[in-house]
């Protein structure tokens, strides 16, 4: 679960800026907190909201480029040139970057500092039993010359120098985290660093407006719990969806015979790994989600259906391109549901509220809030102010972004504000009593009719 994260010099931060989800003093909603040991609690929900080009979306791309950059092994070479602009010496300062979360009973901690393409200071560790931090390792670099320290443990063994000897001088790139190196090589102290990876690669998923439903048509095939949840929710909101299933094609039909390279091309792959299944987004165009796995020998096509009951009650059946907008949103809203409701992941979701009605959104988020029993946990960015709602949230979970005078932005929670339970804070953050909105000008005082070419 995310603990807190910080960014610095990235997109529209420039001063190090905080975000994390850890509870204030209300006692309102307390089955919003998760005990994760003695003494750290977090939250299992927030809202983030702002005035478009406030910087929710940019706080969300500095989280997603570091996952990025430590399961992929490398800084993304268009680091350099997003750096804040509104500042001179922003250029020469580097990105600064750090997450702390929990996984598999330990909390980690995670920073980076970059500079020019290059990594100059890395630093891993754990929280021990006593909350004192345990380094794991430290990495500094200058003139792309790697120094290195390991825990004590580590490095008392001659073995261990000497892998750490070659780790400096020959395996690790100026450009790549020591992290994900590690994560690559076998080693029994080095266990730490496989655990957070696999929370940040498999349990840290990020959702935008532009990400479409890949992979769907397999957890609605393998998974028959998940196939009835999917059906219920989609029921639910009386989307006319009564039924999903899934039809096989053969790949040849699929495909038609002006595609024989791509097949054989996939055919292949299937070979080579007969257990394995590719999702491909086929047909883009038709936005519609199939899965190529071997089936009964053969290499067949996937591909999920939808049924609607007709006038007569009859089934018919609907292709995922011949759905809404917002009911091909909330079909790849559904994994994200059934895990954060049964599992310990975390989920964070750009506009949340793209394509999908107001009361919709708020039903399946007040559903979220209310459910004592959920385990994962859900981040989102909005505009919806129907959100705004303490019988939903706690002032805790609602952040703000907005922009200084310079152009940075800015985060902090509406706990900041010492609100009464009773207070109707949508109206309050309308009325602009918390910031974070559009700041319209004299926009009625415009005269749009003097601005036409004379050729018009």
């Amino acid at each position: 679960m995310l603990i807190r994260f910080a960014v610095k010099n990235l997109f529209s931060f420039w001063e190090e800026t905080e975000f994390n989800l850890l509870p204030g003093r209300t006692k309102r909603l307390n089955h919003h907190k998760y005990q994760i040991n003695e003494e750290i609690e977090v939250l299992k929900l927030t809202a983030l909201y702002g005035a478009n080009g406030s910087g929710k979306s940019n706080l969300i791309r500095s989280i997603s480029l570091l996952k990025r950059m430590l399961t992929k092994s490398t800084i993304p070479n268009s680091i350099n040139a997003q750096k804040f602009k509104l500042s001179k010496s922003a250029i020469s300062e580097p990105v600064e970057l750090s997450i702390e979360f929990f996984t598999n009973s330990s909390i980690y901690y995670y920073s980076v500092a970059i500079n020019e393409g290059i990594i100059i200071d890395e630093y891993f560790s754990s929280l021990g039993p006593e909350r004192e931090d345990m380094m794991i390792f430290h990495r500094k670099s200058d003139n792309s010359k790697n120094s290195i320290s390991f825990f004590d443990e580590f490095e008392s063994k001659n073995e261990n120098r000497t892998l750490k000897k070659i780790i400096e001088t020959d395996l690790l790139k100026p450009n790549q985290p020591l992290f994900s190196l590690l994560n690559t090589i076998t080693n029994d102290h080095f266990i730490d660093v496989k655990t957070a990876y696999t929370w940040l690669d498999e349990d840290l998923t990020i959702i935008y407006p532009e990400t479409k439903a890949s992979g769907l048509v397999i957890e609605i095939d393998s998974k028959p719990h998940f196939k009835d949840f999917a059906v219920e929710v989609m029921e639910s909101f009386n989307t006319g969806i009564s039924n999903l299933k899934v039809e096989i094609e053969a790949i040849d039909d699929f495909f038609g015979k002006d595609n024989e390279k791509e097949v054989e091309d996939i055919k292949s792959q299937l070979k080579a790994n007969p257990e394995g299944k590719i999702a491909v987004m086929a047909n883009k165009t038709a936005m519609e989600d199939v899965a190529i796995v071997t089936h009964n020998g053969e290499v067949v096509v996937k591909r999920l259906l939808f049924e609607h009951l007709g006038q007569k009650q009859e089934k018919v059946e609907f292709k995922f391109a011949e759905e809404s907008d917002g009911t091909r949103r909330l079909l790849e809203y559904l994994p994200a549901l059934n895990d954060i409701a049964n599992g310990t992941p975390t989920y964070i979701i750009d506009e949340i509220e793209r394509s999908i009605h107001p009361l919709i959104v708020k039903e399946i988020i007040d559903k979220f809030s209310k459910d004592a029993l959920t385990k994962g946990q859900l981040i989102f960015s909005t505009h919806e102010s129907n959100l705004l709602d303490q019988e939903i949230f706690r002032p805790d979970e609602i952040w703000f972004a907005e922009k200084n005078v310079i152009g940075a932005t800015k985060l902090y929670s509406l706990s900041d504000f010492k609100e009464h339970s009773t207070i109707d804070i949508r109206k309050g953050y309308l009325g602009g009593r918390y910031g974070a909105i559009p700041f319209l000008g004299n926009l009625h005082d415009l005269n749009w009719h003097k601005y036409q070419d004379e050729t018009e």
